[in-house]
This record gives structure tokens, sequence and C-alpha cells, in this order.
């Protein structure tokens, strides 16, 4: 009896299945889940087959399973250290799963290998970057960009890394070469943030289609107006504050605050006549509005204007919100118009609803009624 002997036997099995090939194909094929466990059985038949290895972390990195992955990635690189393929798609792996810190040593190593690839080079900046060394990470940004000029990447990476370094000015310019509106968009409230108003604003400009952009613009425009008025008011210089509040007007005609502000200023500044259009313009706006009916009649009396300012005071009576200091108002304005008898009734209800609290203009009150009673009683 014949015995087969090892090669006869290996003939009647037939070759033996090679699992690296089938798990290549399947990659090829964009089957990762496929060529796992193809590359799983070529590990088991040769614990140190490194592409065996190499593969079946790809195919479990494709799958998203990145602790398995690192785990294969490691022992690539056990069995063939500073592998510059392992390299980078393990550091790609750990910037993917928030671990820059340690993607850090093994991308510096492929950079290494590599100095003249734009690739590693450009993981290996977002390392550094994303490990807080902005210093090193713009040089390396830096220098990718100078290799090559139409790298997206480099320039918007480098405007991370100033924008990290606070120099906003250099990342505004970067983000604008790499075409990155949002990233120019994080600048403008950073700049915003900083007080950098002027800044904020020419960069909210550059946005005319965002309307949440270009409603945020018009406030903030219209505060830095406001802003500036409040200091050129510390510093008395009053034809600039006049001229920041007619331009924020102008921008914004149907505010019934900036009307306000205006017309205080105005007045403030003793021209009364001007002060009395944006108090006016401002009832117009808020009919219920006392404040501006009040502040409206004071100027035209002011500015004696009797015949306006009775017409002002009529509407405070009629919102019944009369004070004793619009019941004063009312009482000179009578008294100037010559209407004797009724400038004495308003004078008598000032007095009754003071109370003490207008010394001088109580005492002046008296004076005016014993004028008037003895006119009326001649």
């Amino acid at each position: 009896m014949v015995v087969a002997g090892p090669l006869m036997f290996a003939l009647l099995l037939g070759p033996p299945q090679d699992f690296l090939a089938e798990g290549l194909k399947s990659l090829d094929a964009n089957q990762p889940a496929a060529a796992e466990p193809l590359f799983r059985k070529a590990v088991e038949a040769d614990p140190k087959d490194l592409a065996a290895h190499f593969n079946l972390a790809l195919a479990l990195s494709l799958q998203h399973k990145d602790p398995d992955a690192v785990a294969e990635y490691h022992t690539v690189l056990e069995l063939k250290p500073g592998l510059y393929e392992a390299d980078l798609n393990l550091g790609i792996l750990l910037l993917r799963d928030k671990r820059p810190a340690d993607a850090l040593p093994v991308l510096k190593e492929a950079a290494e290998a590599k100095p003249a690839e734009t690739r590693p080079n450009l993981y290996y900046a977002q390392a550094l970057l994303e490990t807080g060394d902005a210093a090193q990470a713009e040089l390396r940004y830096s220098a990718i960009a100078a290799a090559d000029p139409k790298s997206i990447p480099a320039k918007s990476g480098l405007a991370r890394a100033f924008l990290q370094e606070s120099k906003l000015a250099e990342a505004a310019a970067q983000f604008r070469m790499a075409n990155d509106r949002d990233g120019l968009l994080e600048v403008g409230t950073l700049y915003e943030k900083a007080g950098k108003i002027p800044e904020a604003i020419a960069i909210y400009r550059e946005f005319p289609g965002n309307t949440e952009v270009k409603e945020h613009l018009g406030q903030l425009e219209l505060n830095n107006k406001l802003a500036l008025a409040d200091t050129y008011r510390a510093e008395k210089q009053t034809p600039k504050m006049l001229e920041e509040l007619q331009s924020a007007v102008a921008s914004e005609p149907n505010n019934f605050d900036l009307r306000m502000a205006l017309g205080r200023a105005l007045r403030d500044s003793h021209n009364l006549p001007a002060a009395s259009q944006q108090f006016f313009a401002a009832t117009k706006l808020k009919p219920d509005a006392v404040p501006a009916w009040s502040e409206l009649a004071s100027a035209l009396i002011v500015g004696e204007n009797y015949a306006g300012g009775l017409a002002a005071l009529d509407h405070i009576r009629a919102l019944g919100k009369e004070t004793a200091g619009d019941l004063f108002f009312r009482a000179i304005t009578l008294d100037k118009l010559k209407q004797r008898p009724q400038a004495l009734a308003a004078y008598q209800q000032f007095l009754s609803s003071d109370n003490g609290a207008h010394p001088d203009q109580e005492f002046q009150a008296r004076q005016r009624m014993r004028i008037i009673d003895s006119e009326l009683k001649k």
C-alpha cells in the first residue's frame, strides 16, 4: 500500500488559501468589512506578517473601528519602527479621535521622513496647533504655504495658528486667501470681543448677503456711533458729538431712542428749533410717550413757541400724565399768551400739587399770581 507523502497530500488538498491577496481584493472593491476577517486570518497564519497587520489596521480604520485600528498600527510599528505609511495613518487616526498629543510623535516622524511632502507636514502642523504649540504650527504652515502657494489647507491652517496667537489681522488675511468665510467671521467676533469695533465692522461689511450678520452689523454700527457720541460729549467736543448722533439718526430714522438722544443733545447745545424737530419726530414714532411730549413742550416754550408748547402740554393732559412741572409750564405759557384767568388757575393748580418740591418755582408762581390778580381787578 502506498502512503501519500506530504507533497502528494498537498496536491490532493489544493494550494493554501491566500488570505492577504483576497483581503486586498476586498479593499480594492471598497469592502473593508469583508476584508477584515481575511486579514485577521492572514495575521493568525503569520503573526509577524507586516502587510497583514497594516492592511488589517486600514480595514478597521475604514470601518471606524478606531481603537482596534490604533492597536494594529502600533503592532506594525513594533514590527518595523519608523514605517512612514504606518506613522502617517496612525497619526491621522489619532487626530480624528481627538488625541493630538498622541498623534504628535508619529506625525513628526512621518514629516521628517518625507520633508518635501505636503501631506505629512500638514497633519504634523495640525497636531502642533491642536496641542497648543501655535508658534511651531505657524512655522510649519508658513513653510508649506511657501513651498505650495496654492495649498488652501496651509493657508487655512496658518490662519488658525495666527488666531490662536491673537494675531487677528494676519489671521483675517489668511482666511481671505483661503476663502474661509466662517474663519473670517470668527475673526470679526474676536475683534468685537476685544473691543476693536471698527475692525469688527470692517469684516462684517464683507458679508452683505448674510441677513443675520447684516442685522448685527447695523446694531453694532449704531452702538459704535452712540459710544463715539458719549466720548465726544465727555471731551466737550459738541460738534463731533452732534455729528455722530445725526449720523445714527440718519441710519435709523425710526429709532425713538435715537431721536430723543439727538433732541436732548441739540437742546443742551441751545439749538431749540432743531431739538423741537427731533422731539416732534419722536412723538410721531410713539404717540403715547410722555417724555417725548414733555421734552417737546419744554423746547417749544423755552424757544418762545407758546402755542406749540401749549398744544404739547395738552397731549400730556390727554394722556393723564400731567405733573406739577407740566402745570408750571402751562401757567407760564398761558401767562405769556396773555390768557390771565387761565394762567391764574394754572399757577394755583401748580402750587396745590407741588407741595414744596420746587420752592423757586413756587415763589415765582405766587409773585405772578399777585400781579395777575391785581391786573384782573383793575
